[in-house]
């Protein structure tokens, strides 16, 4: 098993199927247990007592390792709301996420109206309409 670190270090780990995560840290990380956080395909690995096999974690997986700052018993605390994040599926939707969107449905409605309602547009806001809509576009393609 791969371990990778934040700071893009890695580390190979000799496992056997039959290990649990618990047995994992304890061999990777003795006396570092607590502060471990294992983390699989997005999913944080909590349940100690889960084997490598019923995760599906098999030869040069890769897990992403975190060491938290403090061993508290807060520790444990911080991890229960963590089930509540993988039960909503996709990307976390920030204002950033849906700028982009509402930018394009603002533009696809002043381009409707510029279409249907022409004699309401002068020229120099048919203009702006344009670059507008040029800007927008190169800089979504720039983000993307």
């Amino acid at each position: 098993i791969r371990l990778k670190f934040l700071n893009d270090t890695e580390e190979v780990a000799v496992a056997r199927p039959e290990d649990t995560v618990g047995v994992l840290k304890s061999k990777c990380f003795p006396g570092q247990e607590s502060q471990m956080k294992l983390i699989y395909r997005g999913q944080l690995l909590q349940d100690q007592a889960r084997t490598l096999r019923s995760l599906r974690i098999t030869d040069n997986c890769v897990i992403h390792c975190h060491r938290s700052r403090g061993a508290t018993a807060a520790t444990p605390a911080l991890a229960e709301p963590g089930p509540a994040g993988p039960a909503a599926p996709g990307l976390p939707l920030g204002g950033g996420t849906l700028m982009v969107p509402t930018v394009m449905v603002v533009l696809a409605l002043g381009w409707y109206f510029r279409i249907n309602y022409r004699q309401l547009f002068t020229a120099p806001a048919t203009v702006s309409l344009i670059g507008v809509t040029v800007l927008v576009t190169f800089l979504a393609f720039g983000v993307y």
